[in-house]
Formats: C-alpha cells, sequence, structure tokens
C-alpha cells in the first residue's frame, strides 16, 4: 500500500461518543497507524440547533482516554459553510442540481400519499417548473432547496468488506444538498469535506450503507474522486436487537466511570467485528495495530457482551503493575471517603499490599473501594449467610477469644506465624482448620470469600485484626444475651 493514507472520524456533536462510534474510530486509528499515514478528527456539527459544545468537549475526552490522538483537526463543519455553498453553486451552473421550492407541509402530503403506492420519490415537479415560474420564485425570495438531480444508471463500488456492490439509480429520488436555511445536508458536507482533506479511506458503519450512491454520484458531479470505503458490521445487544441505553449503547465516559480501563475497552471494541486471525483476545494496542487489516473485517454483525468485557477488564487489572495500579484506585478510595490523600501518602507501601491482595479478585476499577472496605473501617455488617454459618457453634466465642488471645501474644504476625497459631489452635481444640479459618474471616472481613485469611491477616496486622476479633466476640455476645 503505497499511497499516504488520510482517514477521519466525524462525530456528531449531537451526544456522548458512544461504543459504536468508539470502534469505528478505534478501526481507523489503528489503520492509519499501522501504515503511517494521517488520522483526521472532524466535528459534524451542521445540525446547530442540536450539537452541543460540552459534547465536542466529552468526545474528545473520552477519545484521549482510549489512547486514539489524532494529527489534525478538529475541524467544524460549521465554519465551513462557504465550500458547501460554493460545491452546491457548481453543480447549480452544471446542470446538476436545481431550486426545489416545496415546503415541508407540501413535502410531507407527498410523502404521505407515496406511502401509500410504496414509497417516495421526489417527482422533480419544482426540476419541471417552466422557467418564468422558477424565475418569479427566485425574485420574490421564496425559500428554496437545492436538489441534486440523480442521473440515469447505476453505481458500483469497490467496498473492503462487502466486496463489489451495485445500486440503480431508478430507486433513489432527487436528494436535497442544501437547505432552505442555507446549512449544507449531511451528503453534500461529507462529500466536500472529505475531497478537502484528502481522504482516501472512509471506514464507517454499516447504517452508512445506504449513504454509498448518493455520495459517490457527488463524487462524480464534483469531479473529485470518490475514497475507498470499508463499511464494517453494526454492534447489536446479546439478544441481537439494536444497541440501545437499556442493553449498552451507552457512553464511552460512562464504561470509564464504572471502572473499565482504557486498555481493556479498545481490546474489546477492536474484536468487535475483526479478528486477528489466530486466537488471541488479550491484545495490546500496539499489538492490534500491527495485526490490524480492513480485509480482517467480519461482514457479520458483532455482539456487545458486558460479561466478556468484564472478564478481559479483569485480566488487565491482573496485569496492571503496582504504580500504576496506586495511582488508578487511590481516586477512588478518597472519593469514597475510605482514605485521604495525607493518609494515601503516609500508607502508599500498605494500601498497595492491599491491592495487590485484591488484583485476582477485582473485575473492574470501581470494586476496589467495596472489595478493600473493611481493611480501612470496622464499620461493616456480618454476611448473614456467613452468621448462619459460621458463628452458630456454641463455643464460637471460646475459639475467637483464644484466637485473639494468641495473636496479642505474637511478637509478630508474619504468615509463617499467621498459620502456626490457627492451626495449632484447631488441633489443641480437636477441630479441623476450617472451623477457625471460616468465623476467623468473617470476624475480620464481615464476609465469606476473599484473599487467603493467612494473607488477610498479615495485611491487617496485630492490631487491626485484634480489633476485628473484639467486635467479632462482643456482637456474638449480645446474641447470647438477647437469647
Amino acid at each position: 500500500m503505497t499511497e499516504n493514507i488520510r482517514v477521519r472520524f466525524a462525530p456528531s456533536p449531537t451526544g456522548y461518543l458512544h461504543v459504536g462510534g468508539a470502534r469505528t474510530a478505534l478501526f481507523n486509528w489503528l489503520f492509519c497507524r499501522k501504515h503511517g499515514g494521517k488520522f483526521v478528527l472532524r466535528i459534524e456539527d451542521t445540525d446547530l440547533a442540536r450539537s452541543e459544545e460540552s459534547m465536542v468537549a466529552q468526545i474528545l475526552e473520552s477519545m484521549r482516554w482510549l489512547g486514539l490522538d489524532w494529527d489534525e483537526g478538529p475541524f467544524y463543519q460549521s465554519q465551513r459553510f462557504d465550500l458547501y455553498t460554493a460545491a452546491a453553486e457548481k453543480l447549480l451552473a452544471d446542470g446538476k442540481a436545481y431550486y426545489c421550492f416545496c415546503d415541508a407541509e407540501k413535502l410531507k402530503v407527498m410523502r404521505e400519499e407515496a406511502r401509500k403506492k410504496g414509497g417516495f420519490r421526489y417527482d422533480r415537479r419544482c426540476l419541471n417548473l417552466p422557467e418564468h415560474e422558477k424565475q418569479r420564485l427566485l425574485n420574490e425570495g421564496a425559500p428554496k432547496a437545492v436538489r441534486f438531480l440523480v442521473p440515469e444508471g447505476t453505481t458500483t463500488v469497490m467496498d473492503t468488506v462487502h466486496g463489489e456492490i451495485s445500486f440503480n439509480h431508478k430507486e433513489i429520488g432527487d436528494f436535497v444538498i442544501k437547505k432552505a436555511d442555507g446549512s449544507p445536508t449531511y451528503q453534500l458536507a461529507v462529500v466536500v469535506d472529505d475531497h478537502d482533506m484528502q481522504i482516501t479511506h472512509v471506514v464507517r458503519g454499516d447504517d452508512h450503507y445506504n449513504n454509498i450512491p448518493k455520495q459517490v454520484m457527488l463524487y462524480e458531479a464534483l469531479g473529485y474522486k470518490a475514497p475507498q470505503f470499508a463499511h464494517v458490521p453494526l454492534i447489536l445487544a446479546p439478544n441481537r436487537a439494536k444497541l440501545s441505553k437499556r442493553n449498552a449503547a451507552v457512553a464511552v465516559s460512562d464504561y470509564r466511570k464504572s471502572g473499565f480501563m482504557p486498555e481493556a475497552m479498545t481490546n474489546f471494541l477492536a474484536l468487535l467485528g475483526w479478528s486477528p486471525g489466530d486466537n488471541r483476545e488479550i491484545m495490546t494496542l500496539p499489538e492490534l495495530m500491527a495485526a490490524f487489516s480492513l480485509e480482517g473485517i467480519n461482514m457479520s454483525n458483532a455482539v456487545f457482551d458486558v460479561k466478556k468485557l468484564e472478564w478481559m477488564n479483569g485480566e488487565y487489572v491482573k496485569n496492571l503493575p503496582l504504580e500504576q495500579l496506586f495511582e488508578r484506585v487511590k481516586p477512588l478510595l478518597v472519593d469514597s471517603g475510605l482514605i485521604d490523600d495525607d493518609f494515601a501518602a503516609t500508607h502508599a507501601d500498605w494500601i498497595s499490599e492491599i491491592l495487590v491482595l485484591l488484583q485476582e479478585r477485582v473485575k473492574k476499577l470501581t470494586d476496589y473501594p467495596e472489595a478493600a472496605r473493611y481493611f480501612f473501617t470496622t464499620d461493616f455488617d456480618y454476611d448473614e449467610r456467613g452468621v448462619r454459618k459460621h458463628f452458630k457453634s456454641p463455643q464460637i466465642i471460646d475459639v475467637l477469644t483464644r484466637l485473639r488471645q494468641r495473636f496479642e501474644a505474637a511478637e509478630d504476625l508474619s504468615l509463617e506465624t499467621i498459620e502456626s497459631i490457627i492451626r495449632g489452635l484447631a488441633q489443641e481444640l480437636g477441630i479441623i482448620a476450617g472451623k477457625v479459618i471460616h468465623p476467623a474471616r468473617l470476624a475480620c472481613s464481615g464476609r465469606t470469600v476473599g484473599p487467603s485469611l493467612f494473607h488477610l491477616v498479615e495485611a491487617l496486622g496485630k492490631e487491626r485484626t485484634v480489633e476485628r476479633l473484639t467486635k467479632a466476640i462482643s456482637y456474638l455476645n449480645d446474641r447470647v444475651v438477647e437469647r
């Protein structure tokens, strides 16, 4: 591939960057970066009423979070209306477009009538207006749109994903390229911009499939060279319905807030509709870039499986270096009120020890505050099922009291010492070690599952462990009194 690759991502700032848009941006970025090309960012904000600057900021921030940098832009279509007007004027002058004076109400009636007959296609009534009538309307300043005059024939293109595809022009009505308010339609703006920005490859979702013939006709009418198209499959919900907020089509920023890592998100999105050709699932951004090709994109729609994303994110959490893990989780612990910045600064090593202890069990970074809560406070309840199972023995108060005494008497609570104390106590009482381990875990954390009790006690240290055993003994004594 010898040409200078230039691709673009062109989101509309009428909403947040959703997962489908992020996947499109990622495919463009991977293809471009692999071939040393340029990645252009364009904001398609011609819908001035619905476009919001805050959405632009969110889109840019989400792309930065995903690691998708751009070489040029962002360019704003709202600042390029003169280019679109010039293109429309050229088409009018060349007889390839014409003024349409039909107002919205008239078009509505026409659509309703056409619907009864099977579908709407503009009947070219304004094209066929007598010249004097056209001139009168122009002189009176009547509102007018500009329609493209669809020529006879077919449009055939070679799509990298779909192969050769053809569209019969008989099925395409003359479409508006410039609205009566002077703003361009999507079809005109995108063609003018892609030509002006020298875009060589347009990689986008299959929801743009039907735009192909209209845009190719405009390229040809304006004397432009059309780019290479690659229309990628849509992303569906697990039930194979269209994505919605109810089934995962939330903004990329929502996944970020939910504790997903950008490395996992890009890895997951890349595999939605594309495959490296082997069985790899965990791939870094550089590995994705090296393996990516447009030819590897599948034609079938992809399914957004949140469970798989959670699994993949957990794999990335497991392998996150300690320094990065601390930096990413610390703000979450602070926001949850478990620690403050001063405590984090003075207890960084201890906090890091806890994070590593839980690293295998955490799927999302936002799971950490709840998973680690009992390390930082004794203000926790005991799991009710655990209480019924592990605190029911008449001997349990004696077991925990003896365990507390032995921990208090120990000079240090190393892993070896902790295991020796627990197993020694079980042997002395004539019970299996689990009869000590499970109640002790519940007493120290309020939970029935978690890291090994030996590691848990080591991380808590003598003072905190004794404090929690004391709390549990008091709790059990109160239950005895209540009975």
